[in-house]
């Protein structure tokens, strides 16, 4: 029976002892500064991008890969036999799936199955998790697409975001909603619904105000939660990362939950200091 690979795309911030762990193949976006170009999580990390952010004055774009850079990465591992599945970041945010698409085109049918996630950040990684899991237990390609289309749409992905400046900058909200936020101090809670990032609430106030209005939403979906793993996601705020994975682990009876830090494409989007949790619900 042939292996079964796992790939995935580098917004799926995996942490990386999960990468090596599982073996998992990731396959990076860019992060563009000008004319420069960064491959997520190889050439630049969240430090250096906003070390650049703060001495331009700019946030970065992003671009998906190119279905050449999927097919440099898959063929190797269809070239020694293996099977491959490639989780991606949600269709409905990037071109990263249908490219994905494009290159399994390029290889026998059946070598390679592409998974949209509807997702992103560690919502994607959960998905990851799953399949490498099952994957090194032996189970099929038939058996592991069966269970994430029945994970997909039961992963609940929630954070918030601790300034509107980056959403601002790139264009999802505009300069008043941006002012009038600021003055109020409007902290905005996103959800990913249908693949697409979807503003849940808006809390007025502190920052620990917002923190325990999300963690208050998690727990309060104990009793349909999956009891395996749950995810804190954060960027540049690993100690209120801490205190949520030790709250999480007191009130839930997840088997683990893990702490990861998320990659430059989330980082250009939300900005410094967002956090958020992952878990699946059933």
């Amino acid at each position: 029976m042939a292996h079964v690979k796992i790939f995935a795309d580098s917004t799926s911030d995996l942490h990386p002892d999960w990468i090596r762990d599982y073996q998992i193949g990731i396959i990076p976006l860019y992060v563009v500064f000008d004319h420069q170009t960064y491959k997520d999580g190889l050439e630049l990390n969240p430090k250096q991008l906003y070390d650049l952010v703060g001495q331009t004055g700019k946030l970065p774009k992003t671009a998906a890969p190119s279905p050449a850079d999927f097919i440099a990465s898959f063929q190797p591992y269809v070239d020694a036999g293996d099977h491959i599945i490639c989780i991606t970041l949600s269709s409905e945010l990037s071109s990263t799936y249908q490219n994905a698409v494009i290159a399994a085109g390029e290889f026998p049918e059946g070598t390679i199955s592409i998974v949209d996630s509807l997702n992103l950040s560690a919502g994607i990684g959960l998905q990851v998790l799953k399949a490498a899991q099952l994957a090194e237990n032996g189970a099929t390609i038939p058996e592991i697409l069966s269970m994430l289309e029945q994970l997909r749409p039961k992963v609940d992905t929630e954070f918030v975001i601790d300034s509107l400046d980056y959403l601002h900058k790139g264009g999802r909200c505009s300069g008043m909603q941006n002012f009038v936020g600021s003055l109020l101090k409007i902290r905005p809670v996103i959800k990913v619904i249908m693949g697409k990032m979807t503003p849940a609430y808006k809390v007025r106030g502190s920052r620990e105000k917002a923190l325990d209005q999300m963690r208050n939403n998690a727990l309060s979906y104990t009793a349909s939660m999956d009891n395996d793993t749950i995810i804190v996601v954060h960027t540049m705020a690993e100690a209120e990362a801490k205190e949520l994975q030790l709250t999480l682990q007191q009130h839930t009876k997840a088997r683990q939950v893990l702490i990861t830090e998320a990659g430059c494409v989330i980082c250009s989007h939300c900005g410094p200091k967002t956090i958020g949790i992952i878990y699946a619900s059933f």
